[in-house]
């Protein structure tokens, strides 16, 4: 592909049936914003949410509100939602705590229902707190599994009657390669294990059927294209036909079958309402629902469209300014439906190219241990944006503006 030029990205914006989504978001004007695969933008409904929730809801009308504004319905009324996005039904998605915490459920639910089998497969390159989270989960339950990890090419033959559980995320955080979810999960389901996807990569930007693919757990969270806000709360997936026998460790008390029974010993509620644990958030969820309202509204293939033409035409750029020659490496699947919506090249001076580039309101993020990270986000991303940023990223390259102290200096996130 041959990089359209600055005047003919232009024309494609104008042209976008998706261009008018980028008003619905709080950007501060001069930022191009790349890195929406890690922190989602502001949606301006998301403002006037949390306003009428803190000053209504919570100021006025205090406690009532947990039947008054429907508080209480929260978790499973954002994830009816969110199940939209993903292939599932309303009662197969619910809202709470964070990726990890509900990685912990699933796994232990899985694990429970494969009492027989002991190891735990995954990929190398799989997102660290997933890994972590399966480590801290086999210390709990006494070591009796392992945790397996291969590389992507050597899943179909690293399966065997011991795999009690295969874990991956559908789009790898660093590269952003995108796993066949109906196939692997076919396959693991072929082998007698259960298949738990991390979604985080996923919803709200690529193509998700999890019911399609016959799945049978799933988690994600709702930071990243789902623009929740920061620490947003995460989703749990579970197919309906495991909920009857979903055992999970961390039985709290909106878990239970009646709550507000104050019982001294637990019941677990029918349906996912069990995978609820502690009180939820209601300022979190009410902005996670104005983000979520947002990707519902804009036509999801155009989505998957748009982000896919913005990677080709970064890559595009990028290359045909001699990006190779300048010592970058394509990281991504150069193929755009292998890749989740964002496109990693590798660099041997990663970090300090990249704080230049934020220094230049180009806002992408690194990480280690060479990987500069461009996510496109399809519902306020420009075509021109993808232009600009590959047209500043060459020419700090060759400038080498990037070797200056501040920018070697490495912050607590990256």
């Amino acid at each position: 592909m041959t990089a359209p030029s600055r005047d003919e990205c232009l024309a494609l914006d104008r042209a976008d049936p998706l261009g008018r989504c980028r008003d619905d978001f709080a950007l501060p004007p001069g930022v191009v914003y790349l890195d929406g695969n890690s922190l989602g933008a502001l949606p301006k409904t998301a403002l006037h949410r949390l306003d009428e929730v803190a000053r209504v809801e919570w100021g006025r009308d205090l406690i009532t509100s947990w039947n008054k504004h429907g508080w209480i319905d929260l978790p499973r009324r954002v994830g009816g939602k969110i199940a939209r996005l993903i292939g599932a039904e309303a009662d197969e998605v619910i809202v709470a705590d964070s990726t990890s915490i509900n990685l912990f459920k699933v796994l232990y639910a899985a694990l429970d229902l494969r009492k027989e089998r002991r190891t735990i497969l995954s990929e190398r390159a799989n997102f660290p707190t997933d890994l972590y989270t399966v480590e801290g989960l086999i210390r709990t339950l006494g070591g009796r599994h392992r945790l397996r990890l291969v590389e992507p090419a050597d899943l179909p033959t690293a399966l065997n009657d011991d795999t009690a559980v295969v874990m991956l995320t559908q789009v790898n955080y660093r590269t952003g390669a995108l796993h066949d979810l109906q196939a692997v999960t076919a396959a693991a389901q072929t082998a007698g294990a259960l298949m738990v996807w991390d979604l985080a990569h996923s919803a709200g930007a690529v193509r998700v059927d999890l019911n399609a693919a016959h799945a049978d757990f799933a988690v994600g969270c709702g930071y990243k294209y789902l623009n929740g806000g920061p620490g947003a709360p995460a989703f749990l997936y579970a197919a309906r036909r495991h909920h009857a026998a979903f055992n999970q460790p961390l039985t709290g008390w909106l878990g239970h079958a009646d709550p507000f029974a104050f019982e001294p010993s637990y019941r677990p509620a029918p349906g996912l309402g069990r995978a609820l644990c502690g009180t939820p958030p209601v300022l979190s969820l009410a902005a996670l629902e104005a983000g979520v309202d947002g990707v519902l509204a804009a036509d999801l293939q155009a989505l998957r469209a748009k982000s896919m033409a913005l990677g080709d035409l970064f890559i595009a750029a990028v290359e045909g300014q001699g990006g190779q020659r300048l010592g970058l490496t394509l990281a991504s699947p150069r193929n755009a439906a292998e890749r989740g919506s964002q496109v990693s090249f590798r660099h041997a001076q990663g970090y300090p190219v990249m704080q230049a580039l934020i220094a230049r309101s180009v806002i992408g993020d690194f990480r280690a241990p060479d990987i500069l990270r461009f996510g496109f986000a399809p519902l306020y991303v420009r075509y021109v944006d993808a232009w600009d940023a590959a047209h500043a990223l060459i020419d700090i390259l060759e400038t080498q503006a990037w070797d200056r102290p501040e920018f070697k200096r490495r912050s607590a996130v990256t």
